[in-house]
This record gives structure tokens, C-alpha cells and sequence, in this order.
């Protein structure tokens, strides 16, 4: 009996010093085909009850860029230069690194009308972490955009690599943040391994679909130039460009047909 008690007693100070957060899910989805977007089974419903998104469900031809910034490669001017030539908003997910080493490029993001969305300040694994911990990542990263931008709190938040549970999503959404997956990405993060910008531009292009949030890196040369392709290409097959803004905004706007 006594063995049995001090298991027990051992047990219980081990739950109590581990993470509140101990099972993890990796975003991911089977990917559509013909314009159809993908399929992400339950994932897709915990994340609409605490407020988040992945896709604009409205079916309407919307294009939602976002970009994650963990570290600077020497292409993100590049592709601010063609956003800014070809007027399209776009959200930049970034780090505490990021935001130390690049402060000129995170303040022409905010004056030429970007959002920027919170990627956590060291880029952990949000499911190892505990409550305060969390907390304490997404609250670092905000003071560290503030003191360069001026901007006190920022709305959206993207868990580094995408790694998540039912616990993160909730107490992101308790701390005034939108969780913001994506419908539409590609293994494009290995700056090393260069195909060509044809090759990131088919792979955008064979899994578009309307209302797609669109992850790239700017650390692949190949986003880079092929971005410009993309918004001319999808422009004329009839898609607009929109800020994740213009997303949430939606939801809040009342239905003109229910009055």
C-alpha cells in the first residue's frame, strides 16, 4: 500500500511541474484540387470556436497574402517593392529576432500600409509551454514591435510552425488575438534549395482556390520573384487582394439580407 501512495504522490508532482499543454497538433490539410479548398477535418471547427481562421469561407475570389518572418534573408525590400508597385496588402508574421535585426524593414511594412502579425518573440513550440510562458511570448514580441513602430498591440497571431492544441488557441483568443493558420502553402523555408520562380509559382497556382490565406516565407529568392507573377496572373483570372482586416471585418459587418 505504501509503494502504491508514494507512485501516486511522485505522479501527481510530475503532472503538477509539467506544461499545462502536453499533446500538440501540427496544422495541416488534404490539399484541393480544381479550385477547391483543402480539407482540414476537426481542426477547422476548433479553430472557428475561439474566433480564428485559415480560409475566407464566403466563396468569393479573395487572395489573402501573409508572410513569415523569422529572419532576414535579403529579399523582404524585394518583395515590399512589388507589393508597394502593385498596391497589395499583405500581413508579416515576425519574431523578436526579426524585429531586433530589421527595424527599418519592420517600419516600412507598417508605413506602406502592412499589418503586422505576432509569430511569437523566440519562435518555441507553443504546446510546450505554460499559460504564463505563453503569455509572456506573444506579450514580448508586442513591447518589442511598440518601441519600434509605435503600435501597442498587434491583433493576429501564428504559432511557429504551426504547432498547436485546443489549450494555445484558447488563451490566445483570451489574450485578444486571432489565431491565422493558412488554406495554401508549400515547403518553401529551405533558403538553400532553390527550383526557380516558375516552380513556386506553379505550386501557388495548382492549389488556388477563392478565399485562400497564402503562407510564403521571404526567405526563398524564388517567393520573391515570383510574387509579381502571381498577383499580374491571378488579378486576371479574376482574383482581388485583400488584407486580413478586410477578412474579420466581414464577419462583423451585418448581413444586409437578414434586415
Amino acid at each position: 500500500m505504501k509503494k502504491w501512495v508514494l507512485v501516486t504522490l511522485i505522479m501527481t508532482v510530475i503532472n503538477f511541474m509539467l506544461p499545462q499543454s502536453i499533446y500538440a497538433y501540427g496544422w495541416g490539410f488534404k490539399k484541393g484540387h480544381d479550385h477547391q479548398p483543402p480539407d482540414v477535418g476537426t481542426y477547422g471547427d476548433l479553430l472557428k470556436q475561439y474566433g480564428g481562421y485559415y480560409i475566407d469561407d464566403s466563396e468569393e475570389k479573395n487572395i489573402y497574402l501573409t508572410f513569415d518572418n523569422g529572419y532576414e534573408a535579403g529579399y523582404t525590400a524585394g518583395i515590399l517593392d512589388v507589393l508597394q508597385e502593385e498596391q497589395v496588402p499583405a500581413t508579416f508574421f515576425v519574431t523578436g529576432h526579426y524585429v531586433r535585426s530589421e527595424p527599418e524593414l519592420i517600419k516600412r511594412m507598417v508605413a506602406e500600409g502592412h499589418l503586422l502579425g505576432n509569430h511569437s518573440y523566440h519562435h518555441p513550440d507553443s504546446t510546450g509551454l505554460t499559460k504564463p510562458d505563453f503569455e509572456k511570448e506573444l506579450t514580448d514580441l508586442d513591447r518589442a514591435v511598440e518601441k519600434i513602430t509605435g503600435i501597442d498591440k498587434l491583433q493576429y497571431f501564428r504559432p511557429p510552425g504551426g504547432t498547436f492544441n485546443e489549450d494555445t488557441i484558447k488563451w490566445a483568443s483570451e489574450l485578444g488575438y486571432i489565431h491565422v493558420f493558412w488554406s495554401l502553402a508549400f515547403v518553401d523555408w529551405h533558403s538553400e534549395q532553390k527550383k526557380g520562380w516558375e516552380s513556386a509559382y506553379q505550386q501557388v497556382e495548382k492549389q488556388l482556390h477563392p478565399g485562400a490565406i497564402i503562407l510564403l516565407h521571404t526567405v526563398s529568392e524564388d517567393n520573391a520573384k515570383a510574387l509579381v507573377h502571381m498577383i499580374k496572373t491571378f488579378r486576371e483570372q479574376g482574383y482581388t487582394f485583400k488584407s486580413l482586416d478586410d477578412l474579420v471585418i466581414q464577419d462583423y459587418l451585418p448581413d444586409p439580407l437578414n434586415h
